[in-house]
């Protein structure tokens, strides 16, 4: 109790309540437009941050990332196009619940559904963080190094996409994150004789052109024509008793499912969403009405993503690993402000670490009471033309990126993965290790040559120290079962063809 006070003394200051009703208003922003995302928008408006305070900053960067899953459903029930990857679902029964008139049930739910999944969510995550931090503390350079090792591993394992290209994209990230002064002995490497890369390749400019300018590039080739937006009167917002007896355990079961795999390492909030649709549809009596605008299918994904999006603070701020994007790029943030994410951050910024937490209470009220009123203005915003957002987000990169040291470098690191962004998407190599590989790389390398300082050289450190050997024991299993599973497929596949032909 007495944390708890401490970060809602933090959190209900003036400037940190503005800076949360922004936050979750851009996050809904962003969640109703599609094409736009979280971890676009947060590297946007990074630069901004710089002059802040880390809390406000973080509260602010946070409120981005889970008000987009609340805004996401909205696009998915009014035009069956998903403003978010975490509302694919939704579309499923959302849209079909529209055009059967029940799209103010449809939105009630989801809103409702997403503000008690996501305050579970705040509850778990203040209630799991101190235990672990205390575990975390006994952990030594090579424990800490066998760590992000697995956490890497566990988020290459969980990426959708090939696990070799995973490892080829994490693996350029770790070289990436090399460039510049070495902190031991202060040898430049891979500068090329250029100054502003003695400091390593800025996260910033590299996050905005990776996620901001690669998606201006790859839709331009896209035609993003906005479908039909449902005609009916919207009415009916507050769910009636019935729909509350058949989501309420959607929603709790769809909570649950998105903590446990939020807190991750990979996509969780994805993940989440597809797993607690699955579960609803096994458990339905009616499986058959799955599709067809039963509600539960938009309760249960809707309540899982924000549940996820909860969780996934707390391998950021008790392990110091981001699972995902977004919380990689606030983990430079903070990095930015000499905030180091990891057990000590309890300990040495308690402001900080609690006022986050309740900032996410009072922020998820400021959803609820947001996202139900302004239905209206959000369908208006989906008639926004691309072709005035998108040189709009350009102009917003290209401005963000040279403010924040002056240096015409940045700019064209900015571009430069931009161009790299939109290869990987249109060569369908994930984004998601590089990020995160490059802000783990740098704290990787310390731990790995601390430890090898501890062992005179020996790497048999990281084997005979028991937390470090059982956290490489599970990585390698993570490996070899994923390999398996890979040719087992092949196998699968091949023997399907055979019989075919």
């Amino acid at each position: 109790m007495h944390q708890l006070s401490l970060g809602f003394s933090v959190a209900l200051t003036p400037l940190n309540l503005l800076l949360c009703f922004i936050g979750v208003l851009f996050g809904t922003l962003v969640g109703v437009l599609p094409g736009l995302g979280p971890a676009a928008t947060v590297s946007l408006l990074l630069p901004m941050t710089f002059k802040m305070e880390p809390t406000g900053a973080i509260i602010m960067l946070a409120g981005i990332m889970y008000g987009a899953q609340y805004g996401g459903s909205t696009t998915s029930i009014l035009v069956n196009i998903p403003g978010e990857a975490t509302s694919v679902m939704t579309c499923l029964d959302g849209y079909q619940m529209a055009l059967q008139g029940r799209a103010g049930p449809a939105l009630g739910i989801a809103a409702f559904g997403s503000f008690i999944a996501g305050t579970l969510g705040i509850v778990g995550l203040q209630l799991v963080a101190p235990p672990l931090v205390r575990m975390a503390l006994v952990f030594g350079p090579p424990e800490y190094f066998s760590l992000m090792i697995l956490g890497m591993v566990m988020l290459i394992f969980l990426t959708t996409g090939s696990i070799i290209r995973g490892l080829i994209v994490a693996s350029f990230g770790f070289l990436l994150s090399s460039i510049g002064q070495e902190i031991f002995t202060g040898t430049f490497r891979f500068t090329l004789g250029i100054y502003e890369l003695s400091d390593g390749v800025g996260i910033v400019p590299a996050v905005m052109g990776l996620f901001g300018v690669s998606e201006v590039l790859i839709n331009l080739e896209t035609k993003l024509g906005i479908r039909s937006i449902v005609k009916e009167k919207i009415t009916g917002i507050l769910p009636t008793l019935q729909d509350w007896k058949v989501s309420i355990w959607a929603i709790l079961r769809g909570t649950f499912v998105g903590f446990i795999l939020g807190s991750l390492p990979g996509g969780g909030m994805i993940i989440s969403t597809f797993a607690s649709y699955t579960l609803e549809k096994k458990v339905s009596k009616y499986p058959e009405k799955f599709g067809k605008g039963a509600i539960e299918g938009v309760a249960g994904p809707e309540s899982a993503n924000n549940a996820a999006a909860q969780a996934s603070f707390i391998p950021l701020l008790t392990l110091g690993i981001p699972p995902n994007p977004v919380l990689a790029i606030m983990m430079g943030a903070l990095m930015i402000h000499n905030v180091i994410p990891g057990p000590l951050l309890m300990q040495e910024h308690p402001k900080l670490f609690w006022g986050v937490i309740c900032s996410m209470y009072i922020g998820n009220i400021m959803l609820l009471i947001l996202n139900l009123p302004l239905i209206a203005l959000w369908v208006k915003v989906l008639k926004v033309p691309y072709s005035i957002l998108f040189p709009l987000i350009l102009l917003i990169c290209l401005v963000g990126s040279y403010c924040m040291s002056n240096s015409l470098v940045d700019m064209v690191i900015m571009i430069l993965f931009g161009i790299i962004g939109y290869l990987m998407k249109k060569f369908r190599y994930e984004m998601t290790p590089l990020v995160l590989a490059m802000v783990l790389g740098g704290m990787m390398e310390p731990a790995l040559r601390r430890s090898l300082i501890m062992s005179d050289g020996h790497f048999t450190i990281f084997f005979t120290r028991p937390i470090s050997l059982v956290l490489l024991m599970v990585t390698a299993i993570i490996l070899i079962l994923s390999f398996i599973s890979k040719s087992m497929g092949k196998y699968r596949r091949d023997l399907r063809t055979a019989n075919d032909d």
